[in-house]
């Protein structure tokens, strides 16, 4: 169960993922989240593959 503050916080009534919650997911998803852990390379690569799943599936 996430846990306010410590996993996501609420910023304009959108849910913000941090850093703590991001490394215990595990992996990055491409989105582009505030907080990732991953770096600039690893959130290109997943956006990437993405964005090509999603091509493939049209």
């Amino acid at each position: 169960m996430l846990k306010k503050g410590i996993d996501y916080y609420i910023e304009n009534g959108l849910y913000v993922f941090t850093e703590h919650y991001l490394k215990q997911r595990g992996y990055c998803c491409g989105s582009g989240c505030r907080h990732c852990p991953y770096g600039k390379e690893k959130q290109e690569e997943a956006s990437k593959k993405k964005s090509d799943e999603e091509n493939a599936n049209r």
